[in-house]
């Protein structure tokens, strides 16, 4: 099964930008649905950006533009950059890889980074 391992994580005033990474092994990043779901205390995990399975470098826009998923099939990481950071940012990001085998759904997740968004 597909291990992942996000990293970039970190303290960041409001207004600056922070890169994530995701590190998958076991499995490719361009045969799963990839996602970023992200968890504040006290509250359930959202989903953040997600991009379908797919090979080559591929990227989208979310959260108005603030945020960008990408893809890159060669080093097997996908990223979240994210600008323009907001105190209700702060949480922590995992990245998730999901999959659907003879139609039961396959979801793996890293342990998280945490981001922490304050002046």
């Amino acid at each position: 099964q597909v291990q992942l391992v996000e990293s970039g994580g970190g303290l960041v005033r409001p207004g600056g930008s922070l890169r994530l990474s995701c590190t998958a092994s076991g499995g490719y990043v361009s045969l799963y649905n990839m996602a970023w779901y992200r968890q504040a205390p006290g509250t359930q995990r959202e989903l953040v950006a997600a991009i379908g399975d797919g090979g080559g470098t591929t990227s989208t826009d979310f959260f108005q533009g603030r945020f960008t998923m990408s893809r890159d099939g060669a080093k097997n990481e996908v990223y979240l950059q994210m600008n323009d950071l907001k105190p209700e940012d702060t949480a922590v990001y995992y990245c998730n890889a999901m999959r659907r085998v003879l139609g039961t759904r396959q979801d793996y997740f890293g342990r998280g980074t945490q981001v922490t968004v304050s002046a």
